[in-house]
């Protein structure tokens, strides 16, 4: 009787021991993360079929990876000497804030944007449309083409389809997305624009206040759809939901948009961007000669009709 309840009591404590081990393992077990979607995301997925259009299906595959790009750099304030006179204006140096947008083009936080929105800063961080901001190292910047890559510590980051700018129609659906004036407008939520492709090749010399970047601007795609202050390093999408250029500036006399905007074609942004990724630079041809400006001439008019030879460079 004695054996006989020890083997009972002793089933019961491994049966016992059994159920705590089960229940340790089923706490260990990994819970799958789950990624809670946007206002936006959830608006869009809850459309009625008949609501549904290529502008909102697009836009719904490339928001999910536009970013606002903010920047800060350190400025010279020169001295004032009226206010000297009174024991001020002696200049010094501030500190400037900048923003810009960008896109995500490889999952671990590669992205995108222009080279006028990160020259120059001393510090560049990243706000995902949750409004999560990252510390954004600058890869490398190519102020001819007027692109930059960013790198931020993330992975399984969304990406934007990369689309193609060879055989673009005039007249074809064309989408801004960026994000304008970033926390003033209250959040980080990309702002779209739409309007069609107006002319490709297009070439601008832009004149000073009339745009928000840099030097000459070669076979760039021209779109109606707004680019205002903050789109510039935004995707251009087409109606497929895939980039087809990165926004870069506006022809505007009083700065903002009047349907002239410009954009740099998908397909030399993406080469100029696996250049700097690899290399860190972009090298550029040179044909090994030096340039004068005719007398009398424009930037303008030298792009239509050609360039005085100044001297050879072997």
């Amino acid at each position: 009787m004695a054996i006989r309840l020890t083997w009972i009591v002793g089933t019961l404590l491994v049966m016992a021991c059994q159920g705590v081990s089960a229940a340790e393992s089923e706490a260990q077990r990994p819970v799958a993360a789950t990624t809670v979607p946007t206002r936006a995301e959830q608006a869009a997925s809850a459309l009625p079929a008949s609501r549904r259009t290529a502008i909102t299906e697009a836009v719904a595959k490339v928001a999910p990876a536009v970013v606002t790009v903010q920047t800060e750099s350190v400025q010279q304030v020169p001295a004032d000497p009226f206010e000297m006179m009174f024991g001020g204006g002696r200049g010094g140096r501030r500190t400037q804030a900048g923003i810009g947008s960008g896109f995500i083009v490889q999952a671990n936080g590669v992205i995108v944007t222009n080279a006028h929105v990160v020259a120059g800063a001393t510090k560049v961080s990243v706000a995902m449309r949750d409004g999560q901001t990252y510390d954004a190292k600058v890869v490398g910047i190519d102020e001819l083409n007027d692109l930059a890559v960013l790198k931020i510590a993330a992975t399984n980051m969304p990406v934007a389809p990369i689309g193609s700018s060879s055989d673009l129609a005039i007249g074809e659906w064309a989408v801004a997305i960026g994000n304008p004036y970033g926390f003033l407008l209250g959040n980080t939520e990309p702002s779209v624009t739409a309007g069609v492709i107006s002319a490709t090749g297009r070439n601008l010399v832009p004149q000073q206040g009339q745009n928000e970047g840099p030097g000459t601007y070669v076979d760039m795609l021209q779109t109606d759809a707004s680019i205002n202050p903050g789109n510039s390093g935004g995707p251009l999408v087409n109606a497929l939901g895939q980039v087809i250029g990165v926004n870069t500036s506006i022809f505007s006399p009083t700065g903002g948009s009047i349907g002239l905007g410009f954009a740099i074609p998908i397909n030399r942004a993406m080469r100029v961007a696996d250049d700097l990724l690899k290399h860190g630079a972009v090298r550029h041809p040179w044909i090994g000669i030096r340039i004068a400006q005719p007398v009398g001439s424009t930037p303008r008019e030298v792009l239509r009709s050609g360039v005085v030879v100044r001297s050879v460079v072997p």
